[in-house]
């Protein structure tokens, strides 16, 4: 049986970190020494390190340290050369891709098969922005008057980020890659729960070229190293990307000291299942979007409604598909479903099962033979009415609940009847009925006929309980760049409205 403390100090190793989480601050590893945070591996639960907090005193040092590089970012390095680096880190992701991929695993839980997906997205990630690089220009605008006007888009700064811990390596480089193509630097804060390849991808940013500080990540906690980077004079911006109670705590600090946000929230998306949908599509689809990732995904199909005609049929088909998904250890590479990630959101899932089950659902599950691991098996929430609160609530596990409606008028009332607005996707076979259900549900992203796909190229983002700004495609190029207005006299002989000059 494998030793899975010893598999993941060796890996460590491969990448050049310590097995015990130190931040990483003007290009080198810094210790904290705050309160004890312990590492654990959602699956064994074994202890693989503890690590003290970093604190408010090493995320000071990086916000100064990160604003120091950003200014030698952009006065040291071309546009272009600025791509040159970022392709750089691509290959180096590439070139470390399974080791970085193993520690994910074992660290997040998440099956290897998806966090193999996950790093090599995040190579791309960086590839699609260094195109971007030299390529950040303004406008000419004819005024009317005898002005040259024209405008040029500026890095703001330092950009503070907080990733979450379902997807850490894949939204650290999501958030960094388009941060550092617009000039600015940047000063990351993973999950505490999981910060190992966040670490990673900053030591890799710097040898591939950046200067020393660019790009820092903090080992440590939101009330101490997260207050502390936001406050920082230095700290232009706050990326945060989490829960929406967590997410209204950011966004309050960061209002009070007048700083802009994005925020990536959570979801509560519906999945629709109209009565002329491909079934066997929509079965498999339906799976795909709550049980992948163990459905710690914030665009999560989780709320699945299916036409009355064909409810009882499609549930029987999706229970019986269900029962046949792996769920076991994240390192074996047939797993699909592997545990929650820590034990706070493991107690949260089965919480809000147990509840659903007082509040009159039918509970459906699939196996699983592992007993210590956080392991929830895909679970189906049947017989709830749409207000019930396990239909209304994240979850974040392998939960679906699933609802039924009678017309296209009532899947758009209960898709919308949520106060998220992230995701959403329709099953029909009638192109005038997905192109209005793609109109009225209100979603940042909407699937016609799958669900999950997506790309660095399109913008991703959702609005109210779901957050606000997007942080891809073209679009989080405009959050990451202010433009300026520059005007230019040119005309022979002014007309001056205002003032007096002496005469010769």
């Amino acid at each position: 049986m494998l030793d899975r403390i010893s598999h993941y100090k060796s890996l460590c190793a491969e990448l050049g970190l310590s097995d015990v989480p130190q931040s990483y601050v003007g290009g080198a590893f810094v210790t904290g020494d705050g309160a004890t945070i312990a590492l654990e591996d959602p699956f064994s639960r074994s202890v693989l390190a503890e690590y003290p907090d970093c604190g408010a005193e090493v995320a000071n040092r990086a916000c100064t340290a990160s604003d120091a590089a950003q200014k030698v970012w952009m006065r040291d390095f071309t546009a272009a050369a600025r791509g040159v680096v970022m392709q750089k880190i691509a290959a180096l992701v590439d070139e470390r891709h399974e080791t970085l991929a193993q520690v994910e695993a074992v660290v997040s839980g998440k099956p290897i098969r998806d966090c193999r997906v996950e790093v090599a997205k995040v190579s791309e990630i960086f590839r699609y922005y260094a195109g971007y690089t030299d390529k950040l220009h303004g406008q000419v605008i004819p005024v009317p008057s005898g002005h040259l006007n024209y405008t040029i888009r500026e890095p703001l700064g330092v950009i503070f980020q907080i990733t979450p811990w379902n997807a850490p390596m894949f939204t650290a480089g999501w958030q960094i890659a388009p941060a550092m193509a617009c000039g600015n630097g940047v000063v990351l804060k993973p999950s505490e729960l999981t910060p190992v390849t966040s670490i990673a991808l900053a030591a890799i940013c710097e040898e591939a070229g950046t200067p020393k500080g660019l790009i820092n990540v903090l080992a440590g906690l939101g009330p101490t190293a997260g207050e502390a980077s936001i406050a920082h004079d230095a700290t232009r911006k706050v990326v945060f990307v989490g829960s929406p109670a967590t997410g209204r705590v950011v966004a309050t600090s960061a209002g009070k000291a007048l700083k802009p946000v994005v925020l990536e929230l959570g979801g509560k998306s519906a999945n629709i299942v109209f009565e002329d949908a491909d079934l066997e599509a929509a079965c498999k689809g339906a799976q795909a979007a709550i049980f992948a990732t163990a459905g710690q995904s914030c665009v999560a199909g989780s709320r699945l409604l299916v036409q009355a005609s064909i409810k009882d049929q499609f549930m029987d088909m999706v229970a019986a598909g269900m029962g046949q998904l792996r769920v076991g250890d994240p390192l074996d590479d047939a797993t699909e479903i592997g545990p929650i990630s820590n034990r706070r959101q493991f107690d949260h899932v089965t919480a809000m099962v147990d509840q659903a089950a007082k509040d009159g659902a039918k509970v459906l599950t699939g196996t699983s033979d592992e007993t210590d691991a956080l392991i929830v098996p895909p679970t189906i929430l049947a017989d709830l009415p749409p207000e019930a609160d396990a239909a209304q609530t994240e979850i974040f596990g392998p939960v679906v609940t699933a609802l039924s409606f009678e017309d296209e008028a009532e899947a758009v009332r209960i898709a919308n009847s949520t106060d998220f607005g992230l995701a959403g996707a329709v099953w029909t076979n009638n192109v005038s009925l997905a192109h209005r259900m793609a109109a009225n549900v209100r979603a940042g992203t909407f699937w016609v006929n799958g669900y999950k796909a997506i790309h660095v190229s399109t913008p991703f983002g959702g609005s109210r309980s779901s957050g606000f700004g997007r942080s891809s495609g073209m679009d989080v190029l405009m959050e990451y760049t202010e433009p300026k207005s520059v005007w230019v006299e040119t005309a022979e002989v002014p007309r001056v409205a205002f003032g007096y000059a002496p005469s010769e």
